[in-house]
């Protein structure tokens, strides 16, 4: 991968963390493909199959991985016209979660970029930590990582999938208002 490629991807996303830190929601959509799956599956603790550490039962039935699949129940499992919904409640003020809204700074890092699966993608990969503070007292941490799929459409570049995966298990946050 070209170093220019790779500097071109970091800014994309900086950028992007900028757009969400300043509330610009609706500038932050737009660097989405209208066919997006922006997704954040559900985590859970399992034992490896070849775990001594406890007794198993049923193991055939086991999932082996800790991440939901596609058909499971997830966090977040949205297209650009649920984001786009989700930004037109914001702005109707009647929002109880956004009220007063969230002030956040995003965090990336450990950006690595692959060629896709055609020749206009671009596979990246970031780890992220998502600080959020509302009110007076509320304050939350987000940590994990993102796989993106990103899209050169018209010169730009867009994101044509994003999978969140969080670090935790249980979310402490009293809900999950804000982008990622």
């Amino acid at each position: 991968m070209h170093a220019e490629v790779i500097r071109k991807v970091e800014q994309f996303l900086y950028r992007e963390a900028r757009l969400l830190d300043e509330r610009r929601f609706h500038e932050w959509v737009e660097l989405f493909t209208e066919d997006v799956h922006y997704w954040m599956p559900m985590h859970s603790n399992r034992y490896p199959a070849e775990s001594k550490a406890i007794g198993r039962l049923a193991q055939e039935h086991e999932p082996e991985t800790e991440q939901a699949q596609a058909e499971e129940l997830a966090i977040l499992d949205e297209t650009k016209a649920t984001l786009r919904a989700r930004i037109a409640r914001l702005d109707t003020g009647m929002a109880w979660a956004e009220d007063p809204p969230s002030r956040t700074r995003h965090i990336i890092s450990n950006i690595e970029v692959e060629e896709g699966d055609t020749t206009s993608e671009l596979k990246v990969y970031s780890n992220y930590l998502v600080y959020r503070t509302r009110g007076e007292t509320e304050q939350d941490f987000y940590i994990g990582r993102r796989e993106d799929v990103l899209r050169r459409i018209d010169g730009a570049w867009k994101i044509a999938r994003r999978k969140i995966i969080l670090d935790q298990n249980v979310l402490l946050a009293k809900n999950v208002s804000i982008f990622f």
